[in-house]
């Protein structure tokens, strides 16, 4: 007989509002001592882990005894302010009610100390799913006041609202083919990247912190295909990008080892301050690309001042040019 910890018997715990300090990662202070969006997010996500535990629902005891994965499925950040490696960020997590789609539906602040009062650093809006895992052997029944959250598997683009894009092929003979076609005639730039299991959680799929580092890595191979990389930026012209707006929407699973075909897609240049872009992931299964997950990202560009301080500059020509698709 499976022996289970206990956990509360209602909701009530979940939805009343936690707050606990934190410190930025070291690994993501990349420019200089400011904190780049993605460890942004991972100081968002661990916000909600710890709200799950003083709500008496810990990630490892949901999994351990029921089989069920805490899975991050939706993540929409505005960055406010800048964020140091030696900052002490004071997050509040709220509840935003009862359960939506069948998801926990969460916002997130994220604040500094300033030097007379605090400062909000980020705003963020986060969608937690629980989905059940067969493997690891046995696990007890899914409580009841569980079961409103809980998934078989996470599919979810039958009830999330995906922005128009280039529609795939119903079919396609390989990979090559289905890049081809979602990068025909439009500001884009496709690439096949392998799943490692690393970046993946409980044991196969590929987890939301995973598709934050693809979606870094779409832009920096993005502006190196278009001749602005940011290390020629930064070279030239001591500038580096800036986000003031993030978000990653999970669609449906990828799996360890399965390539997912991604296109970042330049949407929108506005003026000369910022350019917005969309990040599309597939996999091939069969034949039939699957669409699992889309996100958005904002750019602005920052010149270094100091070594604590930037400060936001005008795109130039050459910017211009190139983020609309013209090489020369």
């Amino acid at each position: 007989m499976l022996t289970t910890r206990s956990l509360p018997d209602s909701v009530a715990a979940l939805e009343q509002p936690t707050t606990v300090q934190l410190r930025p990662r070291y690994e993501g202070s990349n420019i200089c001592t400011w904190i780049g969006f993605k460890h942004v997010n991972y100081l968002v996500e661990e916000a909600v882990l710890e709200h799950l535990r003083r709500s008496g629902w810990p990630a490892g005891m949901l999994y351990e005894d029921f089989g069920l994965c805490v899975d991050i499925v939706g993540i929409e950040a505005a960055i406010l302010s800048a964020t140091h490696i030696d900052d002490v960020v004071t997050a509040r997590v709220v509840a935003e009610g009862r359960p939506v789609d069948g998801e926990i539906a969460l916002t997130v602040g994220l604040e500094i100390h300033g030097p007379a009062t605090p400062v909000k650093t980020v705003s963020a809006k986060v969608r937690v799913a629980l989905r059940h895992d067969p493997r690891g052997g046995a696990a007890a029944p899914v409580p009841r006041v569980l079961e409103p959250f809980t998934v078989k598997e996470i599919d979810r683009a039958a009830f999330v609202r995906v922005p128009a894009a280039s529609a795939p092929p119903a079919r396609v003979a390989d990979g090559d083919e289905l890049l081809a076609a979602l990068t025909r005639d439009s500001n884009a730039y496709g690439w096949k990247w392998r799943v490692p299991y690393f970046y993946c959680h409980f044991t196969e799929r590929l987890q939301m912190s995973g598709y934050l580092r693809l979606m870094e890595e779409a832009v920096d191979l993005f502006l190196a295909d278009r001749g602005i990389s940011i290390k020629r930026l930064l070279d030239e012209q001591n500038w580096i990008p800036v986000v003031p707006k993030n978000s990653v929407t999970m669609l449906a699973e990828a799996r360890m080892e399965e390539d997912v075909y991604t296109v970042l897609t330049v949407e929108d240049v506005f003026k000369r301050l910022i350019y917005t872009a969309r990040m599309d992931c597939y996999v091939l299964r069969d034949g039939v690309p699957v669409h699992t997950a889309v996100g958005r990202i904002t750019h602005g560009y920052a010149v270094i001042e100091n070594r604590r301080d930037w400060s936001l500059v005008e795109f130039d020509d050459r910017m211009i040019r190139r983020l609309n698709g013209q090489r020369g």
